[in-house]
């Protein structure tokens, strides 16, 4: 494997079995998001991965990003070098866990959410929900995407932000809901009192987004 990752079983795993991996923010690492497992599906495989590039304070980043006077600047051959990463493991681990047929999710937060519309729009055909928390699609990394509205169909998205959020700005979170339409996904887009996190009634609904089939 490529990365480091916490998993949770299920006590009976199948071809079948559904299997959820979890990209975490610039910053943090996997235990961040995994601590939504036990509200997760009983009977679903859960994946957390910890991104590979270390920041020296206990926490990773999918790629680095400059902050500049003229705007921000993202390390696009760390991002494309880590989308191969995932993709490669999500691989091997399915294959692992002899999952053939069990549909495959997508949870993300900030830059892990970035990630995440990369990995779907460009790979449709390997995911199903996927969940993009305060984040937004980045078009540097967003240059291999699907257009074609009948490989995309199949997917569900649910996308969240905070009206208050100083990190990633709500009118950048809101290009999803645009881009989105103009593909033809089916997508919720949801926006909550709170910053750059999720208050209680947006982890509700996460919870509530993951549990419906």
């Amino acid at each position: 494997m490529e990365l480091h990752y916490l998993v949770r079983e299920p006590e009976i795993i199948t071809p079948k079995t559904p299997v959820l991996f979890m990209l975490h923010g610039y910053g943090s690492n996997e235990e961040d998001l995994f601590s939504f497992t036990p509200n997760l599906p009983e009977d679903w495989l859960i994946i957390s991965f910890r991104a590979p590039k270390g920041n020296g304070y206990g926490g990773f980043s999918w790629y680095n990003i400059d902050f500049l006077e003229s705007g921000k600047i993202i390390n696009v051959p760390q991002a494309e070098e880590s989308l191969s990463k995932i993709l490669k493991d999500i691989n091997e681990i399915r294959e692992k866990y002899r999952i053939s047929e069990g549909e495959t999710h997508l949870c993300g937060f900030s830059q892990g959410g970035i990630l995440c519309y990369a990995l779907a729009l460009s790979h449709p055909e390997k995911f199903t929900k996927v969940a993009c928390l305060s984040s937004y699609p980045e078009e540097e990394i967003l240059t291999q995407i699907i257009k074609d509205k009948k490989q995309l169909q199949h997917l569900r998205f649910f996308v969240s932000h905070g009206t208050d959020d100083a990190v990633i700005p709500l009118e950048w979170g809101r290009r999803a809901a645009d881009l989105l339409y103009d593909l033809g996904c089916y997508f919720s887009f949801r926006e909550y009192m709170c910053g750059h996190g999720l208050n209680q009634k947006n982890y509700i609904d996460l919870m509530e987004f993951f549990e419906v089939m």
